[in-house]
């Protein structure tokens, strides 16, 4: 073949896997994968199953509630090493892990756009 040049190839990142050898990154004697694991729902009985469900439920549609009546208003962030930010709230992603604001006021000066990991967050408040 005339004139074919071979591309240069691209290396794959291999990810590591997680502790229980499946690559799904879960330790399964973590507090949160017991907390939110099957064996905790079947540990109780039907009634407690129920009420647990209903409490997550409500805590649930509750946080989603706020995440919505925050949008376009100013919102206060803590973020760890005591960094206290302001920001128009935006949109969250659908894992709740980054939260886009506008208008972020920062000790650096204002950043037009940016994306909060929620990971950051210690707190944040806003006024209704």
């Amino acid at each position: 073949m005339q004139g074919c040049t071979m591309k240069v190839p691209v290396a794959v990142i291999r990810l590591p896997h997680g502790p229980d050898g499946s690559s799904r990154g879960f330790d399964p004697n973590s507090p949160r994968f017991q907390a939110l694991g099957p064996a905790s729902l079947s540990s109780g009985s039907t009634a407690d199953l129920e009420q647990e469900q209903q409490s997550r439920v409500t805590l649930r549609e509750r946080y989603l509630r706020s995440l919505s009546a925050m949008v376009g208003r100013p919102v206060r962030f803590t973020m760890y090493e005591r960094v206290k930010v302001t920001a128009l709230f935006g949109a969250s992603d659908i894992d709740i892990l980054n939260f886009q604001v506008s208008e972020l006021q920062t000790p650096l000066g204002i950043q037009r756009e940016a994306l909060l990991r929620c990971s950051d967050i210690i707190a944040y408040s806003f006024e209704l």
